[in-house]
């Protein structure tokens, strides 16, 4: 790869926002509207920015110790699926264990571990690594690479800061959204529902989490953001007519 240490963290960035694109398109896709499909509030998926430049590393020992032989593509194909799986496995092992519920859950995929990765999900890694070995990153690295010195470094100074400012708020509004899910007996009602409208990204991100506190009166999650929803809508009716 060649890269010095801010060329992989511009990689980290734009590698986070096109995983950030892929996923909020597909889900503005299967929904019809716009969803932001990552944990941050920025438009970023770090998960997709971490898993590519594992992947690039990874790729660069290959072809270190295999040259560029069919089978260093191969094996590099072969480590990241195992480098992103494991990544995903790892991410949806400690959110759980963090907020007590699963922020999605393959459990009906066949051959899944636990429900945090399964095989299809594997497979499309591999294909995706693929993809960007051997087709986007060329592009992207080259016009990386043109990028005078100086620019990377105001680039990685401000994308660094924004990063640390954005995982400092998401992180924070996550643990406080958990605390009044989790202990929901000790809060008004009122400010239950404040909370829950108040951080409906999360929500509508991983559509899991809705079922949280289903069934119980004034608590369901599910039922205080379709209440929410339908205001809105009457409320747009009305204003129309």
């Amino acid at each position: 790869m060649g890269s010095s240490g801010m060329d992989i963290l511009l990689f980290f960035t734009i590698y986070s926002f096109l995983g950030w694109m892929l996923e909020s398109g597909f889900a503005c896709i299967v929904h019809g509207k716009f969803i932001n499909r990552g944990f941050l509030a920025g438009f970023f998926c770090p998960l997709y920015g971490f898993s590519a430049v594992l992947v690039l590393l990874s790729s660069e020992w290959a072809s270190s110790v295999f040259g560029s032989s069919p089978a260093a593509v191969l094996i590099s194909i072969l480590m990241a699926v195992l480098v992103v799986t494991g990544l995903e496995y790892l991410t949806g092992f400690l959110l759980e264990k963090i907020f007590h519920y699963k922020w999605w859950d393959y459990s009906n995929k066949t051959a899944n571990l636990k429900g945090y990765i399964c095989l299809e999900y594997s497979v499309l890694w591999g294909l995706l690594a693929f993809v960007l070995l051997q087709y986007v990153h060329p592009v992207i690295s080259a016009r990386v690479f043109l990028i005078p010195v100086e620019v990377k470094a105001y680039l990685v100074i401000a994308f660094v800061v924004y990063f640390f400012a954005d995982t400092v708020k998401s992180v924070g509004d996550a643990l406080n959204l958990r605390e009044v899910i989790l202990n929901y007996a000790n809060v008004p009602v009122i400010k239950y529902r404040e909370k829950v409208l108040k951080y409906k990204r999360f929500f509508l991100a991983f559509p899991l989490l809705m079922v949280l506190n289903a069934g119980i009166i004034n608590r369901d999650v599910r039922s205080i953001l379709n209440e929410r929803l339908n205001k809105i809508k009457i409320e747009l009716k009305d204003r129309f007519q």
